[in-house]
């Protein structure tokens, strides 16, 4: 397990063993976690295990996961505000002890070019820094995912609720993006998304 702090977030992040028993064996409430993954196929029961195990790593003791109407987690009995978020190899989770925050994770494929304009919005295409680069409609696409779990509103749409502005794309190091929501706010409410570019996946979280 990986973990970064950035302002009062905690960020963890780990590999997904594709073992479910050998995960289970991890965590505290095995016993009743038996029954509940049981029903699930293998590979969901690596990712639901994973988040559980990152928890409890974070935590110093396991807590249940619950989630609202809106699609927002929570943990039963803790006073962590918490964001969720996988990939097929990876799961991540950001807490924060004070204020609500979000994650997600995204794999790097080139099939993000085939939808790009589906994610960016005219201002957005208009300001391409690197047209041919797939990070950049990636890192939109995860960034208005992340924006978008944050809100928890529904009807927020990609291209006519989130705007972020032109950015040059770093690798391996951490960065933040300046994004405006006009779900909530006409004028525009500003959002900053920090961000991580490795070699397999992007990751942005709100903190």
């Amino acid at each position: 397990m990986e973990t970064i702090g950035i302002r009062t977030s905690t960020i963890g992040i780990i590999p997904i063993e594709l073992n479910p028993m050998y995960l289970l064996s991890r965590l505290s409430d095995s016993d009743r976690y038996l029954p509940i993954i049981m029903r699930m196929p293998v590979a969901r029961q690596c990712e639901w295990l994973s988040v559980r195990l990152l928890v409890q790593e974070m935590l110093g003791v396991g807590k249940d996961i619950h989630y609202h109407s809106n699609g927002k987690p929570y943990l039963t009995g803790c006073p962590y505000h918490i964001g969720i978020s996988h990939t097929k190899t990876h799961a991540v989770i950001i807490i924060n002890p004070l204020q609500d925050v979000s994650i997600d994770i995204e794999m790097i494929t080139p099939r993000v070019k085939n939808i790009r304009d589906r994610i960016m919005n005219d201002v957005e295409l208009g300001g391409v820094l690197l047209p041919r680069d797939v990070t950049y409609p990636l890192l939109h696409w995860s960034g208005k995912e992340t924006i978008c779990k944050y809100l928890g509103l529904p009807g927020l749409d990609f291209r006519e609720h989130i705007t972020i502005t032109p950015f040059f794309p770093l690798k391996g190091i951490w960065s933040c993006f300046q994004a405006f929501e006009t779900r909530t706010d006409d004028r525009g409410s500003e959002l900053f998304v920090h961000y991580y570019v490795s070699d397999i996946y992007v990751l942005t979280a709100i903190v």
